[in-house]
């Protein structure tokens, strides 16, 4: 035996870049990925659909587990379905931050570390942003979604294909919000999913308003001897 797979077809082509080549490369990444910022105030600017599409696709070649791609993106442009969910967002919102009246569901220590970034329960960019892309999770179907193969690992490969989802909005020059109202239940109603698909986050994706600001608080990251080791 060899250790080839029978129907395994051969690893694609890489570019012969010399060392200088990779090291810019991947500097070039960085410095494009280092300017993303969570975007909290959306112009009503539309946005092609294909813009859109090809970041889905790019999101879809993500690893996942047993090659099962555990996810689906429901991506919301009807200013109708758009108003409904910020109407249920919100209205969970101001459970969590206690707008009603009542005790809020976030401790004290949630509440204090969201401070800087200005939070609160009015979520606006669901409305005016012209795209929402809500993140199913599938926890069973396989690649043929028959609703009944058990699916892996799949936060983990759903939250890669996120990542990848984010980045493509990002290179094609949008702003984006990852948006997490809990509980999230709602979404599967509104976007007429099955029961055994998990909402886990909405990506707002749009163009910033002119408006727009950054907290002082989100341009804070770790530097790297921070986030890295070397064994």
């Amino acid at each position: 035996m060899d250790g080839k797979l029978s129907g395994a077809s051969p690893y694609p082509t890489r570019p012969d870049l010399s060392e200088e080549e990779r090291i810019a490369r991947a500097q070039a990444a960085f410095e494009r990925l280092s300017t993303r910022r969570s975007c909290r105030a959306f112009a009503g600017t539309p946005v092609p659909r294909a813009v859109i599409e090809y970041a889905i696709r790019a999101a879809g070649t993500a690893p996942s587990g047993a090659n099962h791609q555990p996810w689906h993106f429901a991506v919301i442009g009807s200013p109708e379905k758009r108003r409904a969910i910020r109407e249920a967002a919100e209205a969970e919102e101001r459970r969590f931050y206690g707008a009603e009246d009542t005790a809020p569901k976030a401790s004290e220590e949630w509440l204090a570390a969201l401070d800087p970034l200005g939070t609160d329960a009015a979520k606006p960019f669901l409305e005016t942003a012209p795209w929402l892309i809500v993140c199913f999770a599938q926890r069973k179907g396989g690649i043929a979604e028959d609703g009944a193969a058990q699916n892996y690992y799949v936060t983990e490969s759903v939250g890669l294909a996120c990542g990848m989802l984010i980045a493509t909005l990002h290179e094609a020059g949008l702003a984006t919000l990852t948006h997490t109202p809990s509980p999230m239940g709602f979404l599967r109603d509104i976007c007429g999913r099955p029961e055994w698909e998990k909402p886990l986050m909405i990506v707002v994706a749009g163009h910033p308003a002119r408006h727009a600001t950054v907290p002082e608080h989100a341009l804070r990251k770790k530097p790297l001897d921070t986030i890295a080791s070397w064994l």
